[in-house]
């Protein structure tokens, strides 16, 4: 999970761009990086670290130009170094021409990578935008393709998820996978801007007008000559254009004053909230806790439908990162100690419903139950807003290894007994697509292991 953005036609496109990415800055918070060009040259700033520490007012006024792109990194393919760091650029003879920043996963990445090097094209990196920049640049300079074209051979090779963002000296393209398995949003700015962004959000800091999403297997084109729209080819594709969206956006990923597969997200998350409080019944208790940020309004939804009060007994330290997107198990320990702290005296004799959006590793939760039982509670009912997590994701989330996953390890018994908690409740598959519209469009597979992309070594 990563978070994309990109700016043309602006003379503050560095400074847009940085606003941005800070908004976004949830997607990702490993590093991030900068490509802008004024036409003549490319110039490409990235570090590890957050946006507002990279990009100080300094560092903006020395990146002019009108076309920019932008990338936090949660790192999935690739280890957290800054070779890894997005945007990956190509460079000629004349200087940088190409680059790209994305957010997904390529499944093929070892095929292609394998492909690409005995074409003689070479890496600096591990990480999968690299493979479609370079894949581009082949294609345009040693194939004498025009960039759309070899856009549109790349979505036919290169399997997975990808929303992408590419910047010419001229020019911005956006571009997503046939599935559009991660969100994609632009619009115009009220100048006439043109700006894209992985989640709504981002664009509302811009105040951006007339949003909408680049279609699955889509090509966006703009350019001083104006917007060009290219809808894909389906016959290109041994897959079929057809949207399998990642349903954990709406779970957690994305913030919740997003908008995108159609859905409010804070209104999908109230919908999670009322079906398993309908799945509870007549269950009893004096509070509904929802564990902040991401189950804030699966909690209001709870406690709307059940009539229990919502109080937010938890107090979450906004300065420690999500402790979800770490890499590091030790790291992830640490920040949830850091991160969470009770309200004193609230807990003591009470029955609570504690609310969560999902188990995945079960740092959080175990640690947040340890946090509330000295308290003097007197039950904790803990009701998860997802199905229970039995696959791993490769299309941009960090859970490959099922061994990594909670309910692969234990039965919903042996996570009572391991956290302390007296019932623990699952939101079912079938209660969770009854809270989206189209429900066939959207992918399940850390759910059900049915992957909509699959990968079986090559790439054609």
């Amino acid at each position: 999970m990563c978070g994309i953005v990109g700016v043309f036609g602006s003379p503050n496109a560095a400074k847009l761009t940085a606003l941005a990415m800070f908004t976004i800055q949830h997607r990702g918070q490993e590093s991030c990086g900068m490509a802008v060009s004024d036409g003549k040259v490319i110039r490409l700033r990235k570090k590890m670290g957050l946006v507002r520490d990279v990009f100080d007012e300094t560092e903006l006024e020395s990146l002019p130009g009108e076309v920019a792109i932008g990338h936090v990194r949660y790192p999935t393919k690739g280890s957290a170094t800054e070779f890894n760091t997005q945007p990956h650029i190509v460079e000629t003879l004349a200087g940088p021409t190409y680059a790209l920043a994305s957010n997904g996963d390529i499944v093929n990445y070892d095929a292609m990578r394998r492909y690409l090097e005995e074409q003689n094209v070479y890496f600096k990196s591990d990480n999968d935008g690299e493979i479609l920049v370079k894949y581009i640049a082949w294609k345009v300079m040693r194939q004498g393709e025009g960039i759309i074209e070899a856009i549109r051979h790349l979505m036919h090779d290169v399997k997975g998820a990808y929303s992408t963002v590419l910047c010419t000296r001229d020019s911005l393209y956006m571009f997503r996978d046939p599935h559009s398995i991660r969100p994609m949003v632009w619009g115009k700015m009220e100048d006439g801007t043109v700006v894209v962004a992985s989640e709504s959000c981002a664009l509302d800091t811009l105040g951006v007008i007339n949003r909408k999403e680049i279609p699955a297997a889509g090509i966006v084109k703009v350019s001083a000559e104006g917007i060009r729209i290219i809808q894909n080819d389906p016959l290109l594709y041994r897959e079929s254009i057809r949207p399998k969206h990642c349903i954990f956006e709406h779970v957690y990923y994305s913030r919740p004053d997003s908008h995108h597969f159609g859905e409010d997200v804070y209104k999908v998350r109230e919908k999670i909230g009322a079906a398993l409080a309908k799945a509870d019944g007549k269950l009893k208790a004096d509070y509904v806790v929802p564990i902040p940020d991401s189950a804030n309004f699966i909690g209001l939804g709870y406690s709307n439908h059940s009539g229990i009060p919502l109080s937010l007994g938890l107090i979450r330290n906004h300065y420690v990162g999500r402790s979800f997107t770490e890499t590091k198990q030790a790291i992830r320990d640490e920040n949830v100690r850091r991160k969470y702290n009770l309200l004193p005296h609230f807990f003591e004799g009470k029955s609570i419903v504690l609310i969560d959006d999902s188990i995945i590793r079960g740092t959080t939760i175990r640690k947040i139950v340890d946090l509330i039982k000295p308290s003097g509670v007197r039950e904790v009912h803990l009701r998860i807003g997802s199905p229970e997590v039995r696959y791993g994701c490769y299309y941009g989330i960090d859970t490959p290894s099922r061994d990594e996953l909670f309910m692969n390890k234990y039965s919903v018994d042996e996570i009572c007994e391991r956290t302390g908690v007296d019932s623990l409740k699952y939101l079912q598959i079938d209660d969770l697509l009854d809270c989206v519209y189209e429900k066939d469009d959207y992918c399940l597979a850390c759910f059900n292991g049915d992957y909509p992309v699959k990968n079986n070594g090559d790439f054609v």
